[in-house]
């Protein structure tokens, strides 16, 4: 199984190379525009960065249960942010 590093790696990787902004990216990502990620948003982003398919749904459930503040099962704009800015952090 990937370890968390790896995972993190990727995920900026795929920011870094395919959008100017975080913000940009949460935006392609939040399909439906409600200014939240939900879990199958965040399946769609990990594919994008090449997780593994068989371990996207934890993942998912694992990062949206270490990010979401405000317990609502999805992921806003600022914990997305935060979660960004931890992933910078620790890459770096």
């Amino acid at each position: 199984m990937a370890t968390k590093e790896i995972i993190l790696n990727k995920i900026q990787i795929l920011i870094t190379n395919h959008f100017a902004t975080n913000e940009e990216a949460f935006s392609f990502f939040d399909k439906d525009s409600d200014g939240k990620l939900t879990k199958k948003e965040i399946v769609k982003l990990l594919k994008k960065a090449e997780i593994n398919g068989f371990i996207r749904g934890i993942v998912s459930s694992k990062l949206v249960d270490g990010y979401d503040k405000d317990e609502d099962e999805l992921i806003d704009w600022e914990e997305f942010k935060s979660a960004m800015d931890e992933i910078q952090d620790d890459i770096a």
